[in-house]
């Protein structure tokens, strides 16, 4: 468990500019995000050894679907690949693998992988990866509603807006990990993209104009730095 206060306990990446990364250099958009899938690989690699506890990744959103079926089909395989082929590397370095997102759409032998890695590195101690496979932060939302009611949640439940809160946040995809502290975008967008809605409420947003694939271990400790020199009062005085 991160001890030092002022690291993010949870940092969220939306790694974006893959495709922009490979169309500047004359390459087709799928030769990002093979680039990309080697960046997240650093960066998680990095953060487990920073010592911090979770990382949320926006692999594909439940937008994502509305891209060419040429680019849909590169980026399931290249997440079903990864998914099979990096299992070494998460038990090397004890790291646990959870998803966040809706397995409604997913691919049989997606949903497969996901499932295998996840029960393969559940009982690692380690730094806990959340990969945000098919997800969408409005998605999470209804679906968190719908299990709360198919679970006999009561409209007493919904009533109150602290009770309210409460039973919301308890069946998002994984309530037992932590807002997160920080969230970074990557090339030079300034917005969430749906990306952890109900969690972002008081996350510190860092920005850099870095497309995902050239972002490094020196481009993650300036947000953490930056991270570290901000003052939070979660709407308090301070």
């Amino acid at each position: 468990m991160n001890t030092n206060l002022s690291l993010p306990g949870h940092v969220a990446i939306i790694m974006d500019g893959n495709g922009r990364w490979a169309s500047a250099r004359g390459l087709p958009r799928t030769e990002g995000h093979r680039e990309g899938l080697t960046a997240a690989k650093r960066i998680v690699k990095f953060a487990s050894s920073l010592g911090i506890s979770y990382l949320s990744l926006y692999t594909f959103s439940t937008e994502n679907w509305r891209r060419t079926q040429e680019e849909v089909g590169f980026l399931m395989g290249l997440i079903r690949n990864h998914l099979k082929a990096e299992l070494d590397f998460y038990r090397e370095n004890r790291i646990k693998v959870v998803h966040s997102g809706q397995r409604d759409g997913l691919p049989k032998d997606i949903l497969k992988e996901i499932d295998d890695i996840v029960l393969e590195t559940a009982h690692f101690p380690g730094l806990v990866v959340n990969l945000a496979i098919n997800y969408g932060g409005r998605n999470e939302l209804a679906r968190a509603v719908y299990k709360a009611l198919d679970a006999g949640e009561s409209k007493e439940s919904f009533k109150d807006p602290t009770k309210a809160e409460k039973t919301i946040s308890s069946y998002l995809d994984h309530p037992e990990i932590p807002d997160p502290d920080l969230i970074i975008r990557t090339a030079g967008e300034y917005r969430i993209s749906n990306f952890l809605l109900w969690e972002s409420a008081y996350s510190e947003l860092y920005f850099s104009t870095k497309f995902w694939p050239d972002f490094s271990e020196d481009d993650f400790q300036m947000a953490l730095d930056s991270y570290a020199g901000r003052k939070r009062r979660f709407g308090g005085l301070g």
